[in-house]
């Protein structure tokens, strides 16, 4: 076989997920690989894959038949990178229907070339799924398209194992970059012009390198010049310190955002999750974030019909939803997963009826809250980063988020550009955004 000459990634999942495709790009790059933006110039394509519910499979596995009956190169090769890759390393290499040539985990990007070259060599499949526990890739710099945010791992993998999870399997245990590392790449991001950097990690509030903990990060990154906005995602409600919230409450350029993973309202369930609070200390941590930081917008995580789940349990949920008031809410189905605690030891025994019906009444109360929260911003002026410019519906709209994260969408004036921080004057209002107009 000749050598490979262009490689094509597509990303699925999250924002950990967006930031390792950049890492691979940047190692098959510095390795004469030509990336594409089309699979139909690929020599190889890559699929850079989720695991954390079922639904994330069925798109990759469908995708992966897709590519394999319309490509136009039949000769095309297909790499699975990421989660799934550890997770179904078997079923992907042995189904001779999936055709998948290679594979290579989340601490195995820098073997990527070596794996290309070997299959063109030998022809034979290859994988590399080795779970690291000293891996950070602090030594590579992210090959990132031209925008506005810019992520950035802070650590890997996962020390919490909830019973549901899969990341600890996956992604193998925390490791933390070195903090000096950390400033130098943000210094850099500055430098290339963007305005915003997202701090990432499984439970980034668990951030710790010699003395340094995540609140003294944030204090060294939030000390930058030139870098407008920091968020993070995602904290955990069991470790989350006061002087974070005190330090998120000072500084300017940290955005006043917290995502908090809720999963379930009930002890019991919490129990069974293995989430290490229950809901009363949930509430109370929710009620110091509001205390300490006016203004913030918080966001969550929720899971229903975890194995066992009752509808009274269910219901203690609607009570924290209603109780907390989240701006937004992402909402999902109990979907079990291979090597996770709850798959060997509890039966997923709620029924597909119960789920869904409980997960329609939670997107309903969640959708009035969200409105009700986001028009009480009617009649404020907000400052808003805008991040597109134009729409596939509205090539005049022009959207951008608020410090707490909101969407806002607004008419194109003259001057404006992406980066730009605008003043806007809120005027309408939805469950997912707001809309407003420039004001100088």
């Amino acid at each position: 076989m000749t050598s490979p000459k262009t490689v094509f990634i597509e990303t699925y999942g999250c924002q950990m997920n967006e930031y390792d495709s950049e890492l691979a790009k940047s190692i098959l790059k510095n390795n004469a690989f030509q990336l594409v933006d089309k699979e139909t110039q690929a020599d190889v394509v890559m699929l850079n894959t989720c695991s954390v519910r079922d639904n994330a499979n069925r798109k990759v596995f469908n995708r992966i038949h897709e590519i394999i009956h319309s490509s136009e190169r039949k000769d095309v090769k297909i790499g699975i990178l990421g989660c799934m890759a550890t997770n179904f390393r078997q079923q992907l290499l042995d189904n001779p229907k999936l055709k998948i040539d290679f594979i290579a985990g989340p601490d195995s990007y820098k073997q990527l070339p070596t794996l290309i070259h070997d299959l063109y060599q030998t022809g034979k499949k290859s994988f590399d799924v080795t779970l690291s526990e000293m891996e950070t890739y602090s030594d590579i710099e992210p090959s990132r398209n031209d925008g506005v945010n810019a992520w950035l791992a802070i650590m890997r993998g996962c020390n919490n194992f909830c019973t549901f999870c899969v990341v600890p399997y996956t992604r193998g245990r925390e490791r933390s970059r070195e903090p000096q590392n950390i400033i130098e790449e943000v210094n850099r991001l500055v430098d290339a012009g963007y305005k915003q950097v997202t701090l990432l990690g499984q439970n980034v509030n668990s951030y710790r390198y010699e003395d340094d903990r995540f609140v003294d990060l944030m204090e060294k990154v939030s000390d930058v010049a030139g870098i407008e906005r920091i968020r993070f995602t995602s904290p955990h409600p069991k470790d989350f310190p006061l002087p974070l919230l005190q330090l998120m409450a000072e500084r300017k350029n940290i955005c006043k955002q917290i995502h908090l993973p809720l999963q379930a309202g009930n002890d019991r369930v919490l129990d069974k999750m293995n989430r290490t609070y229950n809901q009363a200390e949930f509430l109370e941590v929710a009620d110091q974030v509001y205390k300490t930081i006016p203004g913030v917008v918080m966001t969550t995580d929720i899971i229903v019909g975890f194995p066992t789940e009752t509808e009274a349990e269910y219901l203690d949920t609607e009570h924290v939803i209603k109780a907390v008031k989240f701006d937004s809410a992402f909402i999902f189905k109990y979907s079990e997963r291979p090597l996770t605690r709850a798959a060997k030891q509890f039966p997923d025994d709620v029924s597909e009826e119960v789920k869904t019906d409980r997960i329609m009444r939670l997107i309903e109360i969640q959708k009035d809250i969200s409105l009700e929260r986001h028009e009480s911003y009617i009649g404020s002026v907000e400052s808003v980063l805008i991040d597109q410019i134009g729409t596939r519906r509205d090539s005049e709209a022009v959207r951008g988020r608020t410090d707490g994260g909101i969407i806002t969408s607004f008419p194109f004036v003259d001057g404006l550009a992406l980066g730009q921080t605008v003043n806007l004057a809120i005027e309408g209002a939805s469950p997912n955004l707001l809309r407003g107009r420039v004001v100088s």
